[in-house]
């Protein structure tokens, strides 16, 4: 499974912009249930936001979903830093991740 972690901070005025259109790509995950996927994302206080994705090394299903293109549309125009993304590899792991 490949991990990875992405970080930016929204812009204040557009963080809960930003939130409703994360929490549209978690409706449309429930709804088609993609297998071989873990997703989370965190909102921190400050305005960052944390995502957290496992998925296979050779797929990515948010490429089809059209809440997560809507997501990613203008999202330079919502962040005051740009999206990062991370390879990220677990070294303690308490009931949060799949074993």
């Amino acid at each position: 499974m490949k991990r990875t972690l992405v970080r930016y901070k929204a812009k204040p005025e557009r963080a809960e912009e930003n939130q409703r259109l994360v929490e549209a790509v978690f409706r449309e995950l429930e709804a088609k249930q993609p297998e071989d996927l873990r997703y989370l994302v965190l909102r921190l206080a400050d305005g960052t936001f944390l995502h957290f994705v496992e998925r296979k090394a050779d797929g990515n299903p948010f490429e089809a979903m059209p809440a997560f293109r809507a997501f990613q549309q203008a999202i330079r125009e919502r962040v005051t830093e740009t999206p990062m993304p991370s390879d990220a590899s677990v070294v303690g792991n308490y009931r949060m991740l799949r074993a």
